[in-house]
C-alpha cells in the first residue's frame, strides 16, 4: 500500500524540481555566452573588412561610372606613337659574326705564287705576311736578288716562314749551315717541314730545307752612280755625261709626281728606292734642281731612266718611264716637267721607280719627301 505523502512534503519535493532545472538553465547559459564570446573574438575582424570591401567596390564602381561618362563626352585626342625602346642601347658594341672562324694552322711546306699584272716583290710578300727578302733568297736562281726581275706568269716559291730555303750541299754539315746564315742548329732540326730525327738528324745532299730566322747579304744590282764631273764620270756608265757647272739642288725634295702614295715596291734592303702610283703617261718632275747625267733606256730592268746629280752630294733616279722629256746635260730646277710615267723595263705594271742617293749610298726617300 503506498503512502500518501503530507502537505510539507509535497512543498519540499517542488522546490527540489525548480532548483533543478534553475540549474541546468544556467549551465546552457554559460555555455552559450562562451561560445558566443569566441565567435564574437574569431569574427570581429572579419566583418569589417567585408564591410569596407563592400563599400569600397561601390564608391569604384560609382567612380567608374564617372569616368565612362567623361569619355563619352570628352573630345577625341589621338593616341600617342609607341617606339620600342632599344634593349641594347648603352650596351658595348660587337661585331657581327655569322659564323664561327676556324684558327688557320700554320704552313709548314713551300707553296708556289704565278705573278700577276701589278704584282711587285713587296705586295707578295705582304700578302703572305713575310719579309720581300725572304721570297728572293728562295727564288735567287729566276731573280738573282734582284725584285725588278719579277715578270708575269713567273712562278715564285714562297716559304712558309722567314730565312732561308735552302738546298743541302755535299759537305754540308748542320753547325756549318747555321754559322752560315747565322741562326742555331737547333732552328733546323727543329721546324716541322724539315721533317727531321730529332735524336739523328741525317740530311741526304739534295734535300730543301728552311731555316728560320735566317740571314745572308743581298746581292742586290744597282745602276751605278753618274757624277756629273770628274775624271771619268761619262764613262761610269754607257749614256751618261759629264757636265761642268749647271744648276744645284736646294737640299729640299718634292714629290716627283701628282700621287703621294705607293703601288707597289716600298723601301728595303732588296728595293733601294719606292714605287710610287702612275698612270702610263702620267707627267713627273724633278725632285729638286741639278744637272741631268743620264737620260734614256739602260739594263738591269730599269728601263727608260733619268738620273739628276744635285751638285750636294745627292742625286735621285726615276726609273720605267715610258718617255724621257728632258736630254743628258739639261739643267733642270725643282719641279720641272723631265717625263712621262710607265712600264717598261722589267714591270709589271706602271708606276715611278724613284731613288734618293746621298754620296754614293743610298737614302730611304721618305726620309727626304715632304
Amino acid at each position: 500500500m503506498k503512502q500518501k505523502l503530507g502537505p510539507q512534503r509535497k512543498l519540499t519535493q517542488g522546490w527540489g524540481i525548480a532548483l533543478n532545472l534553475f540549474s541546468g538553465t544556467l549551465w546552457g547559459v554559460a555555455i552559450f555566452m562562451v561560445v558566443f564570446t569566441v565567435f564574437l573574438v574569431i569574427g570581429r575582424d572579419r566583418i569589417p573588412f567585408k564591410v569596407s570591401a563592400q563599400s569600397e567596390a561601390e564608391a569604384a564602381a560609382a567612380v567608374d561610372s564617372e569616368v565612362l561618362e567623361s569619355l563619352h563626352t570628352a573630345p577625341s585626342v589621338p593616341l600617342p606613337t609607341f617606339v620600342p625602346a632599344d634593349p641594347v642601347e648603352g650596351a658595348i658594341a660587337r661585331e657581327t659574326n655569322g659564323h664561327t672562324v676556324l684558327p688557320t694552322r700554320a704552313r709548314d711546306k713551300v707553296v708556289e705564287y704565278t705573278v700577276q699584272k701589278g704584282d711587285s716583290m713587296f705586295g707578295i710578300a705582304n700578302k703572305y705576311d713575310l719579309k720581300p727578302e725572304t721570297i728572293l733568297w728562295a727564288n735567287y736562281t729566276a731573280l738573282n736578288d734582284d725584285p725588278h726581275m719579277i715578270s708575269i706568269g713567273l712562278d715564285l716559291k714562297i716559304p712558309p716562314t722567314d730565312g732561308i730555303y735552302y738546298q743541302w750541299k755535299e759537305g754540308d754539315t748542320l753547325d756549318k749551315v747555321a754559322s752560315t746564315y747565322r741562326v742555331d742548329a737547333s732552328a733546323i732540326v727543329g721546324w716541322p717541314g724539315n721533317k727531321l730525327d730529332l735524336t739523328n738528324p741525317q740530311i741526304e745532299p739534295g734535300t730543301f730545307v728552311m731555316i728560320p730566322g735566317g740571314w745572308r747579304e743581298m746581292r742586290t744590282w744597282v745602276v751605278p752612280t753618274v757624277w756629273r764631273s770628274g775624271a771619268g764620270a761619262s764613262k761610269s756608265i754607257p749614256g751618261g755625261c759629264s757636265v761642268e757647272g749647271g744648276a744645284f739642288g736646294t737640299g729640299s725634295f718634292v714629290w716627283p709626281a701628282d700621287n703621294h702614295y705607293l703601288s707597289g715596291n716600298d723601301y728595303w734592303s732588296g728595293h733601294l728606292g719606292i714605287d710610287i702610283a702612275a698612270g702610263t703617261g702620267a707627267p713627273l718632275y724633278a725632285a729638286d734642281s741639278g744637272v741631268v747625267v743620264y737620260a734614256g733606256p739602260i739594263g738591269g730592268g730599269y728601263g727608260n731612266m733619268i738620273m739628276i746629280d744635285h751638285g750636294n752630294g745627292y742625286h735621285t733616279l726615276y726609273a720605267h718611264l715610258s718617255s724621257v722629256g728632258v736630254r743628258c746635260g739639261a739643267s733642270v730646277s725643282q719641279g720641272q716637267y723631265i717625263g712621262l710615267a710607265g712600264s717598261t723595263g722589267n714591270s709589271t705594271g706602271p708606276h715611278l721607280h724613284f731613288e734618293v742617293r746621298y754620296m754614293g749610298g743610298f737614302v730611304n726617300p721618305w726620309q727626304v719627301l715632304p
